[in-house]
């Protein structure tokens, strides 16, 4: 027993595990997925997301991706890219995403458990990359709408649209994101704001497939 306790200290430190401060039980981090994308919930998210993402990038002529939380960074886990012959705005899997600054960001720290906020601060890269009243702004006015949209903090001409994913305990488990990409001769299948309202109806079938509770009103719920 005590080389198991041994094992799980370390393995703590590392930020492989995360001890629940109410209940003291372990759970696996996303922390594992910067070594190899498998053996941790990504995979099954991965999974369940992947259908469905195939399919709102048909419906819209847009990227998407899905993007965890690892530590006081998102990490890109799983991508679709668009169909169209002339290209269009991707990520690659495994890209780091800076939370403070991007859409996927705000969606992840906006609808994160109350009880590990201080504990996500903490975490950020120092010095931060927004003043925190401003990121403090903008999680509250993601808060209130249920999504966060915003011009590509990356790219020009790139607006970026994201939508929290669920888990079966309710918490947010992932960001899904499209960086809408506009056509100047009005090619695009759908406008952004059609493409806003696949793109919630997308993240509500994951988050329903991972075996999330309703949607909640208020703090954390969904458009």
């Amino acid at each position: 027993m005590n080389q198991v306790f041994r094992f799980v200290v370390v393995m703590e430190s590392h930020g492989w595990l995360r001890k629940d401060p109410d209940t003291d039980l372990y759970s696996a981090t996303y922390h594992l997925l910067g070594l190899a994308l498998r053996a941790t919930p990504a995979q099954s998210l991965s999974t369940v997301a992947a259908p469905i993402m195939e399919a709102l990038s048909a419906a819209t002529n847009q990227a998407c991706h899905l993007v965890v939380r690892a530590g006081g960074r998102g990490l890109l886990i799983h991508r679709q890219e668009n169909a169209s012959l002339q290209g269009g705005f991707a990520l690659r899997a495994g890209a780091n995403v800076d939370l403070v600054r991007s859409c996927s960001g705000h969606v992840l720290l906006a609808f994160a458990a109350p009880h590990l906020e201080e504990e996500i601060r903490k975490q950020l890269p120092r010095p931060l990359a927004w003043p925190l009243k401003k990121l403090e702004r903008a999680l509250e006015r993601v808060r209130r709408r249920g999504y966060e949209m915003q011009p590509s903090a990356r790219t020009v001409g790139v607006t970026d649209v994201g939508f929290p994913i669920y888990g079966f305990d309710g918490q947010v488990a992932a960001a899904l994101t499209v960086p809408y990409l506009t056509m100047i001769d009005g090619s695009a299948p759908a406008t952004i704001n059609q493409t806003r309202d696949l793109l919630a109806k997308s993240a509500r079938s994951i988050s329903a497939r991972l075996g999330a509770p309703e949607p909640r009103r208020g703090r954390g719920a969904g458009s």
